[in-house]
Formats: structure tokens, C-alpha cells, sequence
């Protein structure tokens, strides 16, 4: 049967680290880079004596992801203990939650060919992160990092309602933007905050029954995450056509061959020997607190694509492409607000901002030319008094190098003003006209009108942005008209 005859069902669990200054049930810093180690007190460790304490950020943030994604929040939960021994959980179990978890069921929406698709949440619940053990400097040993060890960390659990690896991908991406709107999390995927585990099974085409699944692990970027989907759908669809059966397992994504392995044979929930957490006490949400969240939530993203079209009368594409990220879409807010002209703003947000952005490898930061910066260039360029190809070459890049400069003042020393008088326009149109008498006398005297170019390109040229294109052409014109 070919490979085509096969539907891969899919199913995430998204783990998100939460924007914390301290960790889940202690006071120990929530934060990354810090040399190995030295975010791991006694209660990390879980010394005898020891007691966790709930970091109630940590709950709200929850609770307002949860109601972003259309959860029921269940105001009445607890935590739980997941027995398991690996060697960079030092207390030997995590507390998390199994029966009770805060969030139950919402959606996430992404986009598809076919049109919206609601993909089905099961639940989101709150867990503390486990240590990170580093394999590759030591040939012998192993070594252990627990400044992670009881990081926030909430675990987003899909239905099994997505069906290709782009569906998949769109999904990641969505929690990512979500989160980073409403600061759950940093969502730096480089640094952990944001990985996700991938559940994979096929069943032919019309089948209802699920396949046995495989669960791929930690996969901290969408490219990674692709690549694992396709890889770990074709394997076992070859399997099944070869005859075989799919074992139900946790595997592992290799990213340089780019394939999936067998990490180990998959738990089962009465393996973990699951039961309440006894040093914690139950959690009890009033239905005050819930409004009082919900009302200091900031506006979202689909919300915020909406206003933008509407607002600023942008297209769909750039409205999409400016509400990506939260810092971005202030920063258009604050450069269309400052100028006035919000359609120039994202033009030049999305063409010479973007461009910079791409060739020297970097993410947006506000930091990079100031609000002010670029709508002074906008407001320059709209009073004419900066040619638009002399702002983009010259002006913008300036700028950036300078985050503190004054446009205007920049401007001045490149000696890129307009010229305001038009005896500086016709000096230098008739100095070109005399030093090219066989293309003026094609233009007056053969009507090889399309010569205009020509000389509106050496005038430009040697203008170098002080003339007005408009100002110059009108010059042209009026001086090759008095030839003929």
C-alpha cells in the first residue's frame, strides 16, 4: 500500500517554562546562564526538613494562560507526587498534577489550507522543570546542571487532533506567540522555555481506531520538531507495510542524521505510583480572583490583528506580520503614533528594518533604532526634505549606528537635505544637458521622449539626495523644452 494511504494523527504536550523570578516551591532565582549549580538550595534538593511553599505568580500565570485558550479553570486543585528515579531529578519525585490540573479542556487555533482549525486541549497543568544533564564534556562522565531543578513549568496537553507536521509546527508556533503576549514565558526555545514532546501514530486513510504511538522527546524548535513528525511517520508506516508492529516507546530525535531512537519502552501512569502531594496544601480559586485576572490580561494576539487592520487600515499581511511578537507590534504602535502615518510606519518596519534584521542575523529589538529615530526619517521623507532613496542608503543605516543621534542633525552632516532653492536644481540640469548634446538632441529633435530617464538618473546622481525627484524631473523637462 503506498505511503500516501496513511493519516498521521497527532497529538503535543507543549512545555513552557514560566516567567518567574523564583522557582516553584521555593525562593531559589529562576534564571538562565548562571553558572552550574548555584540555583539549587536545600529545598531544590529536597534535604530531609525541607517544606515546598506554592509561587503564587506561578498560578496566576497559569490560570491566565488558561483563560486565553477558552480552559475551564478548576478552582479546586492540588498537586501530586510522580515517583521516578533519573539522575538530574534530585528529590527523586516531582510534584506536579495528575487528577486535578488547573486548566481542563480550551483550544488552540491555527491556520490551514482547508480553512481555521480548533485544535482540542485536553489540559494545561503545573509541574516543577527537572535539572539538565550534559553528556558532551566528559568522554567518562556525565554531568548534572539542577539550576533548572524546580523551574515553573506548565505542560499543555493536546487532543490527538493534528494531522501533518505543518498543523503541528502551527500549533507550537501559536503557544509561543500566546505566551509571549501574555508573559507566561520568555518562550526563547534556544534557552528552554518553550520544547515540546510529539506523539505520533498512523492508521490508514478512513481508519477510526488509533495507532500504537510513539513519543518523540524534547524537541525545542519548530525545524527539529518537523523534521521528527515526517521522519517517525515514514518509519513506521514502513514498518506496518513491511509486516511489522509498532512498539509503543519514547524515542529520541538525533538533529544531525535527523532521525528518531529508542530512548526507552514507554511508562505507564501506575508506574509513576501517582498520590496527592502531602507538603502541599490544596488550591482554592475565588471566583474575585478569577475577574480580577482575566480583567489585567493585555490585549491578544488575534484581538490585536483585528484592531491593526481596522485601526490602521493595514492589509492583512502586514498586520499579521506586525502583531508576531509583542515588543514588535508596540514598536509599530509607537513609530505610526509618533508620525502619524501608520502605513509608511509599517513599511518601513517590514522592508528596511526587516532587511537589517535578516542580513545581520538578528531578532527585533526596540533598541536597535528608536521609535522617535524612525518616525523622524518618516516625517523627513513626508516633508520632502530628504529624498526616500537617500533615507533608506543613508539616513536609516546611520541611524542605527547612532540610536541616540537626531535624524535631523544626521541628515544635515551627510548633506542629504533637499535643496530648497530651484537654482541648485538648474545649475546641475543644465550642466548635464551641456555634457550631452547627442542625447538632448534625440529627445528634442527625434522625440525619444523615454530619454527622460537618462537624464533624471545623471541629475539624481549627482544631486546625491539634495533634489527632489519631482522638483527634478519638472527642470528637466522645462530646459529640454526650451532646447527644441
Amino acid at each position: 500500500m503506498p505511503l500516501n494511504n496513511y493519516e498521521i494523527v497527532i497529538g503535543l504536550e507543549i512545555h513552557i517554562q514560566a516567567k518567574t523570578a523564583s522557582k516553584m516551591f521555593n525562593a531559589d532565582a529562576n534564571a538562565f546562564g548562571n553558572n552550574a549549580n548555584t540555583q539549587a538550595s536545600y529545598i531544590t534538593l529536597a534535604h530531609p526538613g525541607t517544606l515546598p511553599r506554592v509561587n503564587k505568580k506561578a498560578i496566576n500565570l497559569a490560570i491566565q494562560l488558561g483563560l486565553a485558550l477558552g480552559c475551564r479553570i478548576n478552582q479546586h486543585c492540588y498537586f501530586d507526587r510522580k515517583n521516578y528515579f533519573y539522575p538530574d531529578l534530585p528529590k527523586g519525585f516531582q510534584t506536579t498534577q495528575d487528577n486535578q490540573p488547573i486548566c481542563i479542556g480550551g483550544t488552540v487555533e491555527i491556520e490551514t489550507e482547508a480553512g481555521i482549525k480548533n485544535i482540542r486541549l485536553n489540559r494545561i497543568h503545573m509541574e516543577e522543570d527537572a535539572g539538565k544533564s550534559i553528556h558532551d564534556l566528559d568522554d567518562t562522565h556525565s554531568m548534572l546542571d539542577l539550576n533548572r531543578a524546580g523551574t515553573p513549568l506548565f505542560e499543555l496537553v493536546t487532543e490527538p487532533d493534528l494531522r501533518s507536521a505543518d498543523e503541528a509546527v502551527k500549533t507550537f508556533a501559536a503557544i509561543q506567540k500566546l505566551t509571549e503576549y501574555l508573559g507566561t514565558s520568555n518562550a526563547v526555545m534556544q534557552q528552554g522555555n518553550l520544547r515540546c514532546d510529539a506523539n505520533i501514530s498512523v492508521r490508514k486513510k478512513g481508519a477510526t481506531e488509533y495507532g500504537t504511538r510513539c513519543e518523540i522527546k524534547n524537541l525545542n524548535s519548530f525545524k527539529f520538531l518537523r523534521k521528527a513528525v515526517n521522519y517517525e511517520a515514514q518509519r513506521q508506516i514502513k514498518i506496518l507495510e513491511s509486516g511489522g508492529e509498532i512498539m509503543q516507546e519514547t524515542r529520541g530525535f538525533d538533529t544531525e542524521k535527523e532521525i528518531t531512537y529508542t530512548q526507552r519502552t514507554k511508562e505507564n501512569a501506575h508506574d509513576y505510583r501517582y498520590f496527592p502531594e502531602p507538603d502541599l496544601a490544596p488550591i482554592h480559586i475565588t471566583d474575585r480572583h478569577l475577574a480580577d485576572l482575566e480583567a489585567a490580561m493585555p490585549e491578544l494576539p488575534k484581538t490585536k490583528l483585528q484592531r491593526f487592520k481596522s485601526q490602521y487600515k493595514l492589509s492583512d499581511y502586514d498586520a499579521d506580520l506586525l502583531s508576531e511578537s509583542m515588543p514588535l507590534a508596540n514598536y509599530f504602535e509607537e513609530v505610526a503614533q509618533i508620525s502619524q502615518q501608520p502605513k509608511k510606519a509599517a513599511n518601513w518596519i517590514l522592508n528596511s528594518l526587516k532587511s537589517y534584521l535578516n542580513e545581520a542575523e538578528l531578532t527585533f529589538s526596540a533598541n536597535i533604532i528608536a521609535a522617535q529615530q524612525l518616525a523622524d526619517i518618516i516625517k523627513l521623507v513626508e516633508d520632502e526634505k530628504v529624498n526616500i532613496g537617500a533615507a533608506k542608503s543613508q539616513l536609516f543605516p546611520q541611524l542605527i549606528n547612532n540610536p541616540t543621534a537626531n535624524a535631523l542633525n544626521i541628515a544635515k552632516k551627510l548633506d542629504i537635505l533637499v535643496g530648497q532653492s530651484e537654482n541648485l536644481g538648474t545649475e546641475m540640469v543644465k550642466q548635464i544637458i551641456a555634457q550631452n548634446p547627442k542625447q538632448v538632441e534625440l529627445y528634442t529633435k527625434h522625440g525619444k521622449k523615454n530619454l527622460l530617464g537618462f537624464f533624471m538618473g545623471k541629475v539624481m546622481k549627482q544631486a546625491k539626495g539634495k533634489l527632489n525627484p519631482k522638483q527634478a524631473e519638472k527642470i528637466i523637462k522645462q530646459l529640454l523644452n526650451n532646447e527644441s
